[in-house]
């Protein structure tokens, strides 16, 4: 797996990690049931502290990415690929909508106006 990160984007470094894993799922280099390096690997390939990797993975465990398993390590959960698209087209929305003045509760009501 080859992660980059882009040394001029102003988001947090952990957000950076995430978003990099992320797009390895969607991109195919990581399918579902894939193991992941270790994630003080993970940093020396990336060349940031071992506990900015951990606070990204942790975001994407939360997130239902990725599957964290005693003895067995991190792991990338069923159907992730669909789930992390899912999570980055929301989070542009999220944007989009906050870009137009409209807050995330707006965009809710919206949502919840189209079923």
């Amino acid at each position: 797996m080859l992660l980059r990160l882009d040394t001029t984007d102003s988001r947090p470094l952990h957000e950076q990690v995430a978003g990099a894993i992320r797009r390895a799922i969607a991109e195919g280099e990581c399918a579902p049931g894939h193991r992941l390096p270790p994630a003080r690997d993970l940093s020396r390939a990336l060349g940031v502290n071992a506990n900015t990797v951990l606070r990204g993975l942790r975001a994407l465990r939360d997130e239902g990415v990725l599957e964290f398993r005693r003895g067995r390590g991190v792991t990338v959960a069923e159907a992730a690929d669909q789930r992390a698209q899912l999570l980055d087209k929301a989070r542009q929305l999220v944007a989009d909508a906050a870009h137009l003045g409209y807050s995330k509760n707006d965009l809710i009501e919206m949502i919840r106006g189209l079923s």
